[in-house]
C-alpha cells in the first residue's frame, strides 16, 4: 500500500474534529474516518498483480545515442488500473521519464515508451517494474514491484570514425602512387608504365624498356615498375585492460581511448586488405576477435569491447609473445595500446619487448594527459611552480620510457585522447608506405 499527498492533507484536516470533539474522542472519530477512506480506496483500486508485463528493447545502442525502450502492460483484471509506473533502469542508462502515468481499462493493453540515453558503455540493465494503482479519490494506492529483467548493450561510440575518410583517401593515394612511392622490403609489384620525370630511376625495368619502342620514332621508351603496399598482412591489436587503464584522462577512461584508437586502426587496416585480430588482456584474456573480415570485423569488435571494464590488477606482459604466436607464426604488425607512465610500471613491458620485436613490427600507443602538459606552463605562484615541477617530472618519465621502447625495437605513438586514434592510423600508413608490414 502507498499513500499520496492527499492522504497527508486529510490527516492534517483531522485537527478540526480533534479540537471540536475534544482530544481523545475526536482523534478516535477521525481515525475511524481515515480507516474507512483507506479501505474504500483500496477496495476500488485496480490490482497491479493483474497486470501482465512485457518488454520490447533494442539489442544495442552506441554510447551517446538515444533509443526507445517499450513496456507493454496488459490488464487481465476486472477493474481499471489508474496510477503510476516506474521502470527501474540503472541511472547510467539515462532513462527519461522513469515514471509515467497509466490508465488501463479492464481487458485492454497499453504500451509506454521510455527514452534511453546511456552515459556509460556496457550492459545497462533494468531489474523490475513498480506499479502503483490508485483508487477513485487518489488518496491511497495498491503498490507492487514485479521482476522484469531487461538489458541493452551500450557499444563504444567510435567517435574517431570521423577521421576514417581522410585516412582512406591517403590509403588510396598510397595504393595508386608510383613515382613518389618508396620501394621497401615487403612491397608487391603492381604494374608497368612509361617513365615520367620525377620517377625513381631504381624502378626502371630494362627488359621491358628493351621490348617497347615508339612506333613513330623507333626509339626505346623507358618503362618503370610500380609498386603497391602488400596486402593480406597480419595486424594484431593488444589492448591493456589492467589497473593503469582505469585512470581518467579528459573525462574518459584510458581504456575507452584505447578502444577508439583500435576501432579506427581496424577499420583502416581492413580497408587496406590486411587481416586484423584483437586481444584485450591483463592477466587473462578479457576479449578476443579473430577471423573476422569486412563489416563483420567492426561489428564483432564493438560487441566484444562494450562490456569490458578495467581490472584493478597488474598486467602480465610476459604472456603476450605466446599469445601472439597462438594467432600467427608469421611476421605481423603488433600494436600494444597501453599507458607508459613511469619506468617502474613499464618494466615488465620493456622486459618483454625485445622478444616480440625480434619477430614482429611492434608499435606501442599510449595516451597522454593534456592537463599535465598544461600544468607545465602555469607558474604564477608557489603552488603552480610545484605542480609544474611535478608535471615536468611526469613528462620526463614518459620520454624515458618511450626512448627505452624505441631502443627495444618498437615504434612509439603518444598523443592526447582526441589525437591518439588518428596518430595511430597515421603511423600505420607510414609503416605501410615504407614496406615494413
Amino acid at each position: 500500500m502507498a499513500v499520496s499527498g492527499w492522504f497527508v492533507a486529510l490527516v492534517a484536516l483531522g485537527a478540526v474534529p480533534v479540537v471540536f470533539f475534544g482530544g481523545l474522542p475526536g482523534l478516535a472519530i477521525w481515525g475511524g474516518v481515515l480507516v474507512v477512506v483507506l479501505a474504500f480506496e483500496l477496495a476500488l483500486a485496480g490490482s497491479p498483480a493483474a497486470l501482465e508485463l512485457a518488454r520490447d528493447l533494442p539489442a544495442r545502442v552506441r554510447l551517446g545515442e538515444s533509443v526507445p525502450a517499450r513496456l507493454a502492460l496488459a490488464n487481465l483484471g476486472r477493474r481499471p488500473v489508474h496510477g503510476i509506473v516506474r521502470d527501474a533502469w540503472e541511472p547510467s542508462a539515462g532513462a527519461r521519464p522513469n515514471r509515467q502515468a497509466i490508465n488501463i481499462p479492464a481487458g485492454e493493453r497499453v504500451v509506454i515508451t521510455t527514452t534511453l540515453r546511456p552515459t556509460r558503455r556496457g550492459e545497462r540493465r533494468a531489474a523490475h517494474v513498480t506499479v502503483r494503482a490508485f483508487g477513485p479519490l487518489r488518496i491511497a494506492a495498491r503498490q507492487r514491484t514485479m521482476p522484469l529483467s531487461g538489458a541493452v548493450r551500450v557499444l563504444p561510440p567510435f567517435n574517431s570514425r570521423k577521421h576514417l575518410p581522410s585516412r582512406l583517401a591517403r590509403l588510396r593515394e598510397l595504393d595508386g602512387r608510383t613515382s613518389v612511392m618508396v620501394r621497401g622490403q615487403g612491397t608487391e609489384f603492381d604494374s608497368l608504365r612509361e617513365y615520367v620525370s620525377g620517377d625513381d630511376v631504381r624502378s626502371l625495368d630494362w627488359r621491358a624498356t628493351a621490348r617497347r619502342r615508339d612506333p613513330a620514332s623507333g626509339q626505346m621508351k623507358l618503362v618503370v615498375r610500380t609498386w603497391r603496399p602488400e596486402r593480406d598482412r597480419r595486424v594484431i591489436i593488444v589492448i591493456d585492460s589492467s589497473r593503469t587503464s582505469a585512470a581518467r584522462i579528459a573525462d574518459e577512461p584510458r581504456l575507452d581511448t584505447a578502444f577508439e584508437a583500435s576501432l579506427l586502426l581496424a577499420a583502416l587496416a581492413s580497408q587496406a586488405g590486411d587481416r586484423v585480430d584483437l586481444l584485450v588482456h591483463d592477466r587473462v584474456i578479457r576479449g578476443r576477435v579473430q577471423g573476422a573480415i569486412g563489416a563483420d570485423l567492426l561489428a564483432r569488435m564493438v560487441d566484444t569491447l562494450a562490456p569490458i571494464e578495467p581490472e584493478l590488477i597488474e598486467g602480465d606482459w610476459s604472456a603476450i609473445p605466446t599469445l601472439i604466436d597462438s594467432i600467427t607464426t608469421q611476421h605481423a604488425l603488433v600494436v600494444l595500446v597501453t599507458p607508459i607512465d613511469t619506468p617502474g610500471a613499464s618494466r615488465p613491458l620493456l622486459a618483454m619487448l625485445p622478444t616480440l620485436a625480434r619477430k614482429h613490427t611492434v608499435v606501442v600507443a599510449a595516451v597522454t594527459d593534456p592537463d599535465v602538459v598544461g600544468a607545465t606552463r602555469e607558474r604564477a605562484g608557489s603552488n603552480e611552480v610545484y605542480r609544474a615541477a611535478s608535471a615536468e617530472r611526469a613528462l620526463l618519465d614518459i620520454a624515458r620510457v618511450a626512448a627505452a621502447l624505441r631502443q627495444g625495437g618498437a615504434e612509439v605513438v603518444t598523443a592526447p585522447p582526441a589525437d591518439l586514434p588518428p596518430a595511430l592510423a597515421d603511423k600505420y600508413l607510414a609503416l605501410k608506405a615504407a614496406g615494413r608490414l
